[in-house]
């Protein structure tokens, strides 16, 4: 067997290594110029009004929660089917994250479950933006209530109206993990178009601190989520090359594509819909019921591929049946999905010869040779 096939791999080039190198150099490694730029060009490239780098996507969601009013006692409505992030930052703001079932096509959040899990405690609705594509913003913006977006799987995707998503005004939270569209090693990005949310986010991401406050002065509680100088010039050296990122992760997809379709009751990601587009983050197929998914895993890992359950039902951790009483049966679309799901090898310098052998390999599994 030749080399693994990883799950993902992040385009680092000597653009990114001389805009870190740059910095290192400049003695001034935090609170630097680079924190703007990076916000500035990032804002400008999904058509938001403003933009606070943080520490992670999910330090990103927590403050947006806060930024929106979310607090003690407070119901958060949400997708079970998700990273456990966006339910975690609900709780960790003393909240209660309120599950609805997902649609079982695009696998965002559907806005009648989430309508009907609306009560007179719900403070926020967090959608999730799952595997890049965008969920149906329109009705669940009708309900009237403050809306925190979790795209962090979603940069270059956009809106059923064309827009981009983080651009339509609600806080947007994107994730710069090494397998994202676009990295920074750790860190995230949050898009308002309300500069007084943007100037909340940005004094607690900094300990509380208010911009003409000396160092040690700080009138509110925060946190130390800031992002560095050296990540965000990381960042701003990948936004040059995002369009090629993402083209070729497109291009990977529609390889997939070609290689998986016609395997029997393999379920593969949606196709895009009207002017909604998918942001490209990873392929995620469903196998058919009758296999098992762990086994699958285990088989392909055998074939010199790696792959991974993706992603587990929240409701259903450990953590969350323990603290919140959660069971089988409750969302059951969101529970079929997660079965039997799995992140097949995706990254922008996959080459055809590799997507083939992926292909070979599941339909191998499968007994579809």
């Amino acid at each position: 067997m030749g080399e693994m096939i990883p799950l993902a791999r992040p385009v680092i080039g000597a653009e990114e290594e001389q805009a870190v190198l740059e910095v290192l150099r400049s003695g001034q490694l935090s609170l630097g110029p680079r924190v703007p730029a990076f916000e500035e060009a990032f804002a400008s490239r999904v058509d938001a009004s403003h933009a606070s780098a943080v520490s992670s996507g999910t330090a990103g969601l927590q403050l947006a929660l806060r930024a929106v009013g979310v607090s003690d006692g407070d119901e958060v409505v949400t997708s079970p089917l998700s990273f456990v992030a966006s339910a975690n930052v609900c709780v960790m703001e003393r909240a209660r994250p309120v599950f609805a079932d997902i649609d079982p096509v695009t696998l965002t959040l559907d806005p009648r479950a989430a309508a009907a899990a609306v009560t007179d405690r719900t403070a926020a609705i967090l959608p999730v933006h799952i595997f890049g594509y965008p969920t149906e913003m329109a009705p669940l913006e009708q309900l009237g209530l403050p809306i925190v977006e979790d795209a962090c799987e979603a940069l270059g995707a956009r809106y059923a109206d064309g827009t981009a998503v983080g651009g339509r005004g609600h806080p947007a939270v994107f994730g710069f993990y090494a397998n994202k569209q676009m990295t920074t090693g750790e860190g995230g990005m949050v898009t308002v178009g309300d500069e007084a949310i943007k100037q909340r986010i940005d004094s607690e991401r900094n300990q509380g601190r208010a911009p003409d406050m000396d160092w040690l002065d700080h009138d509110r509680l925060g946190f130390n989520f800031r992002l560095s100088d050296i990540a965000c010039a990381l960042g701003l050296a990948q936004l040059d090359r995002l369009d090629a990122m993402l083209a070729a992760r497109e291009r990977v997809a529609t390889l997939y594509y070609e290689g998986l379709r016609g395997i029997d009751r393999l379920n593969l990601p949606c196709e895009d819909r009207g002017q909604e587009r998918r942001g490209w983050f990873v392929f995620v197929v469903q196998l058919p019921e009758a296999f098992d998914r762990d086994a699958t895993i285990r088989t392909l890992a055998e074939l010199g591929i790696q792959s991974k359950p993706y992603l587990p039902a929240i409701h259903l951790m450990a953590y969350y049946r323990d603290q919140f009483g959660h069971r089988e049966g409750e969302f059951p679309v969101c529970e079929a999905v997660a079965a039997q799901s799995i992140a097949l090898p995706f990254f922008p310098e996959m080459t055809e010869g590799q997507v083939e052998q992926v292909c070979a390999a599941l339909r191998q599994t499968l007994g579809q040779t």
